[in-house]
């Protein structure tokens, strides 16, 4: 079965079309789930268009808008139910360029690891387009500040655009995954490295959204804070009942 990409989507009518093209187009065929937190712009209208005329586009409505934590979740199960054996992320606005998701699978189908990471930092390089330096700083430094916390050495902890082998994630008890935010991204390479899964970077450039609105708030920004310190407390056990 081909690899799958999850994108979730809130009211990202500007980019979605486009988006599903550009994975489509790929020299490697990758199927698509968008998991849909019910965008009051017809984002979902749009993908249900787009799959009269490609199989390979599936779509997971996810009801009221619960953060990314849940719609990733929604998905993974999905996913898993489904029988894929390599499962991505990457978001909907092109800030991670679907060029790169033939290289992050390229990695896992060599068993070089469990799970992949699109890396902006690795190498002490800062391959960020069109963000503000402030905005470059507190990324780079919220890396460091999780690499204090929790002892991942990780260049890019934050990092959304990620793959995963199946093996990973039917290990991971997906229920006991707390965060809705970004902390989301934390906490399932946290659980992967404590679980001891070998996790790789591979560079990428990563590319601020040109249409649509950021999801970014305080709020997301305090779960995060907050919770790496919280991480240090947590029992992590492998999941016995997933398959």
């Amino acid at each position: 079965m081909n690899p799958i990409v999850i994108i979730p989507t809130y009211n990202e009518k500007e980019n979605i079309v486009s988006m599903l093209a550009k994975v489509l187009s790929l020299d490697t065929a990758f199927d698509i789930l968008v998991v849909d937190d019910n965008s009051p712009d017809g984002t979902a209208d749009l993908v249900k268009k787009a799959q009269r005329d490609a199989t390979q586009i599936h779509l997971l409505e996810n009801g009221e808008k619960n953060g990314l934590g849940s719609a990733y979740i929604a998905g993974f199960k999905w996913c898993l139910a489904q029988g894929y054996d390599y499962i991505f992320e990457m978001d909907c606005d092109f800030s991670h360029n679907p060029e790169d998701l033939p290289r992050l699978l390229h990695e896992l189908q060599l068993k070089n690891c469990d799970l992949v990471v699109g890396s902006r930092y690795i190498g002490n390089v800062v391959n960020v387009v069109n963000w503000p330096m402030g905005r470059v700083l507190m990324s780079y430094f919220a890396s460091a500040y999780v690499r204090f916390f929790t002892r991942m050495m990780l260049a890019d902890a934050t990092a959304g655009f990620v793959g995963y082998s199946r093996a990973l994630l039917n290990t991971i008890n997906l229920d006991k995954i707390k965060f809705r935010g970004y902390a989301f991204q934390i906490e399932m390479k946290y659980t992967a490295y404590k679980l001891g899964f070998k996790i790789k970077e591979v560079p990428i450039i990563f590319t601020d959204r040109t249409a649509g609105e950021s999801k970014m708030s305080g709020g997301i920004i305090r779960e995060a804070l907050w919770g790496v310190i919280s991480l240090r407390f947590k029992k992590i056990k492998p999941n016995k009942g997933q398959k």
